[in-house]
């Protein structure tokens, strides 16, 4: 496989694991290990522009905590010996990225529904910690639809105290594109007063992505609203580090979802800079979805 298109294959396993997978991660500039917490598939959003594969089921319905420790431990041996390097999937990875940045929690749906979200972060950061990965961050990908709960908080905490990182969604700037594009009960305000409420704790990034849906780029009326979305957090007393402008990469849920151009991702990148001043970062599709 190509260099260039190594951001494209983050299958959720990695030879016979079930939870623990590396990947070469466009956003973090380096090998990303990833955590699925959500082998079932199932997740409290169902968002049009979904690049998990629902098509299949997963063999693996629950998480065995056990196992999902000993992969961890595996895999990051394996990443931190560069033995990764001889495998034929990350062999033509480019020297630059040829590093172990992060210790990602994402997988196939919400990861802070995991109901014992705070106990397993926990034992994850105790086998970094073990392994002296000092320098290799903890980071939770997520919707920001649970960070009100008293032990999704508890675990945010324990990001705080692991060179952690919240990178939390935030695709919409009113509740009209919200719910088009994101089709679950939830409501949009409970994600602000989360996005709020975690980011006046800690620095957060924010990852927004955008695309085109049946041709169609977000209006701009509706970026605006966004970024309007944006300084209501930092009016709040919040802290954003950083807003990830991205778009489709592979196959999404939906046939008419469709990437974006280069040139429309630093359009909007640029936009929040303006409005916002804001640090932003644009990460770009790919034909090969």
């Amino acid at each position: 496989m190509p260099a260039h298109q190594l951001h494209t294959a983050h299958e959720r396993s990695f030879e016979k694991n079930r939870f623990v997978y590396p990947v070469l991660s466009r956003r973090s500039g380096g090998v990303s290990v990833g955590v699925n917490l959500n082998p079932d598939k199932v997740c409290n959003f169902d968002c049009i522009y979904c690049q998990v594969d629902r098509r299949s089921q997963s063999e693996t319905r629950f998480v065995e905590f056990d196992e999902l420790l000993g992969e961890l431990r595996a895999v990051l041996r394996f990443v931190a010996s560069g033995k990764i390097y001889e495998t034929e999937k990350f062999r033509t990875t480019p020297p630059a990225l040829r590093r172990l940045n992060d210790i990602a929690f994402s997988g196939d749906g919400e990861p802070t529904t995991y109901k014992n979200f705070d106990e397993i972060i926990a034992a994850c950061a105790e086998i970094k910690n073990e392994a002296k990965l000092d320098e290799v961050k903890m980071v939770l990908i997520s919707n920001a639809s649970m960070f009100h709960r008293e032990h999704v908080k508890r675990a945010l905490k324990i990001f705080d105290a692991n060179q952690g990182e919240i990178w939390a969604k935030l695709d919409a700037g009113t509740a009209e594109y919200y719910r088009q594009i994101e089709r679950t009960p939830i409501p949009f305000q409970q994600i602000l007063d989360n996005l709020a409420a975690t980011a006046q704790v800690r620095p957060i990034v924010i990852q927004s992505l955008f695309m085109l849906v049946a041709g169609q780029p977000p209006s701009q009326q509706e970026l605006k609203a966004w970024c309007d979305r944006l300084k209501e957090i930092l009016a709040a007393g919040g802290k954003i580090s950083l807003v990830q402008v991205y778009t489709i990469a592979r196959r999404p849920a939906e046939s008419e979802v469709t990437p974006l151009s280069d040139k429309q991702v630093d359009a909007i990148v640029k936009l929040v800079g303006d409005r916002t001043g804001l640090a932003a970062a644009g990460f770009y599709g790919t034909s090969e979805y």
